[in-house]
């Protein structure tokens, strides 16, 4: 049994998830192969702008890095708790196209350097943000071929809307797990980057409500076998702040109600959110970022978005209900991802308490610097 892993059982499947994976602008350009760094933001013309903001907080990035670098002491981490599945929200687009959509942050990686998602291993990617068409569909388009190339599944978006509304399809050793993923105009996707059944796009969610869980939950009701478990992946809400909109509670919960998701799996916010399990099923309203090039970029400091997490819930395959929940706290220095201190974890440890009164749930410090949530 792998160290640290005390609570494996047969019938379960441990993931491991993250929130936003943003590998473009500053972090591409310190990998191996760093795309053209021109930028078309309003302020910041230089992708290695954001690599010179980074140094001068907290020192010399040893760029080009080894495509490792950046997930640092979260392999250890990964290795050490043996997930059976391992899932983000790659919020970048890779590609080297030159056409950017017409917003004001735009998101790229070098396909070159696809090295830095299979060095975490991962199994799927979900793709319905407002980042991965930032180079308009060509560069989405090349984003799909580079992610099939690396053997890394995706969902979210597609082709097609057909594409883009399938799920992607995860066998584990008793089961499966199916993610789907969702965009939201909340979040800052354009309906204008919606899936057609014509145009590739981004599976697109206008309207989250009661209604909209039902057709969801009869979708999804055509592909699901015993033994699967649907993980729902949702891009809503704003990028900062704490507080939970009451028709994200409620959609969550029609969600679940209807049969549509065994877990949602919320992001885009910058910062973790509060969590909540609701009829056994696990609630993440928004996960927070897992890698950023944020470093030295002011305005939301008391926000903490240099403490991230890596969310490592066990649920069971039979019913998709929840039997244990276990965080680790990380903090980004240099691009990557360092154990965070005591303090640090006791901080982001009583921010997710004061926000989980409103949920019942409640995270336990473990001697080992983690987390582990409990309920009330």
């Amino acid at each position: 049994m792998t160290a640290g892993r005390t609570d494996s059982l047969p019938g379960h499947v441990r993931l491991f998830l993250a929130g936003d994976v943003m590998t473009g602008r500053g972090i591409d350009q310190v990998l191996p192969h760093p795309d053209d760094p021109r930028l078309h933001e309003h302020f910041v013309k230089r992708a290695t702008d954001y690599v010179h903001l980074a140094e001068q907080m907290n020192g010399r990035i040893p760029a080009p890095v080894g495509f490792p670098y950046i997930w640092g002491d979260a392999l250890a981490e990964l290795e050490r708790w043996a997930p059976d599945l391992r899932i983000v929200n790659l919020e970048t687009a890779i590609t080297t196209a030159k056409r950017p959509a017409p917003k004001g942050i735009h998101y790229k990686m070098n396909p070159a350097n696809a090295g830095v998602l299979t060095a975490a291993g991962l199994d799927c990617c979900t793709l319905a943000n407002n980042h991965v068409m930032d180079w308009q569909r060509e560069g989405l388009l090349e984003t799909l071929r580079t992610l099939d190339e690396a053997g890394i599944k995706w969902t979210g978006a597609g082709r097609t809307l057909a594409e883009a509304a399938a799920p992607a399809i995860l066998p584990v050793p008793e089961g499966r797990v199916l993610v789907f993923a969702y965009g939201t105009p909340e979040s800052g996707v354009s309906a204008e980057t919606a899936a057609s059944e014509t145009r590739p796009g981004i599976h697109f969610l206008e309207n989250p409500c009661a209604r909209t869980a039902e057709t969801i939950a009869a979708q999804v009701s055509t592909l699901r076998q015993p033994g699967d478990v649907v993980v729902m992946s949702l891009h809503w809400g704003d990028n900062w702040g704490h507080d939970i909109p009451e028709a994200h509670v409620a959609f969550a919960h029609a969600l679940i109600d209807a049969g549509g998701a065994d877990f949602v799996f919320g992001h885009s916010s910058h910062h973790p959110r509060a969590m909540e399990v609701y009829k056994e099923k696990l609630i993440l309203y928004g996960c927070g970022d897992f890698i950023n090039d944020y470093e030295g970029i002011t305005g939301h400091e008391t926000y903490r978005s240099d403490l991230v997490l890596m969310y490592l819930p066990r649920l069971r395959l039979e019913d998709g209900t929840l039997e244990g929940l276990r965080l680790v706290p990380f903090r980004i220095r240099k691009f990557r991802l360092h154990r965070a201190s005591q303090d640090d974890t006791e901080w982001i440890c009583g921010v997710l308490n004061r926000e989980g009164k409103r949920f019942g749930s409640h995270l336990k410090l473990d001697t080992d610097n983690t987390l582990t949530l409990t309920r009330g």
